[in-house]
């Protein structure tokens, strides 16, 4: 039985039916705003809260768990938690938890969204009819590259690199992907995926997509060695965490026109961009929009809230990414 006295913390407006739920249950307070909670307000609001929903552009670290006297759990409202010092709350016996899976999809889209978006030139085309700079047709004006019959390399084919193969598949594409490990050869032949070493990739592919997770293995794991490698026709793609790239080496590949160009839903330092990097023609800059659909993020606050309601009813979330807390967990 859910108790109306605990108190909750959301810093970031969600969809009003996964709040109208949140409400029903709890004493809730929350971001009515589309921007970040603020950092003084995190920790004054932080201190009475049982339960906190917590976005990616929250840091909780060591002086939020401070202040947090009451808190027993923290549902993330999104795949990564980079941002949430896990250690420290399991030390506290406070559950984390995520919501994997439920963007699978909208991510993949935008990944093939942005392939075909720069190599295409749409965001400069459309920006170049908007200023009246569309006069007349003629055979070798803004052309660009096809994508049908290209090289795909996927950095990470995990469910969304998966997702990415399953449609690259529908335009012919050749598909070659680097993992941690190597997936099962029987999964490889329905995603007509090879497998091979990430220096082949680099060098072979025409696309090279981007979806791992950030760990310290992961930073930086593209920089300007790797980028030397790229074909200078060929595009990034990264819809997976900014500091994956090292993003002043790819700003320097991007302007001497080492690669073809690339597409950025992501940042290194977000949402600050590498000085001169908006001034480039041959990148396409999202305001990290990956799982940015009216669909997903009803699935991910919905995710969420049943990852609260479970964890402050007593119950194990289903989206535990902390099970070591259990022996630990705060009554």
């Amino acid at each position: 039985m859910i108790a109306m006295n605990k108190r909750i913390l959301v810093t970031g407006r969600i969809p009003e039916e996964v709040m109208t739920i949140l409400s029903n249950n709890y004493q809730v307070e929350a971001n009515a705003e589309d921007k970040p909670f603020e950092r003084q307000v995190l920790l004054q609001s932080i201190k009475d809260k049982e339960g906190l929903l917590s976005m990616i552009t929250d840091i909780i670290d060591e002086e939020v768990l401070d202040k947090a006297f009451s808190l027993k759990m923290i549902a993330h409202f999104g795949v990564g938690y980079n941002n949430i010092d896990v250690k420290a709350t399991t030390a506290r016996g406070i559950l984390v938890s995520n919501t994997p899976g439920v963007l699978t999809d909208a991510t993949a889209e935008l990944a093939f969204a942005l392939i075909l978006s720069i190599s295409r030139r749409l965001v400069e085309c459309d920006k170049i009819t908007r200023e009246g700079r569309f006069r007349y047709w003629a055979p070798m004006l803004f052309l660009g590259r096809e994508v049908t019959g290209k090289t795909l390399g996927i950095i990470g084919l995990g469910e969304i690199g998966k997702a990415v193969a399953r449609r690259a598949k529908g335009f012919d594409m050749r598909i070659i992907y680097h993992n941690r490990s190597r997936i099962d050869i029987s999964e490889e032949k329905k995603l007509h995926a090879e497998y091979v070493t990430l220096k082949t990739l680099l060098m072979e592919a025409d696309f090279v997509s981007l979806h791992v997770p950030l760990t310290e293995q992961t930073r930086h794991l593209i920089g300007g060695a790797e980028l030397s490698l790229m074909k200078p026709t060929a595009y990034l793609i990264n819809t997976s965490r900014g500091p994956v790239v090292d993003e002043q080496a790819l700003f320097d590949a991007l302007r001497n026109r080492k690669i073809g160009g690339a597409g950025l839903d992501v940042y290194e330092n977000e949402p600050s961009l590498t000085p001169g990097l908006t001034e480039l023609d041959n990148v396409i800059l999202l305001p990290h929009i990956g799982s940015g659909t009216l669909e997903t993020r009803i699935r991910m606050a919905t995710m969420a809230a049943e990852n609260l309601i479970a964890g402050l009813s007593g119950k194990v979330p289903p989206n535990l990414v902390n099970p070591e807390v259990l022996p630990k967990r705060r009554l």
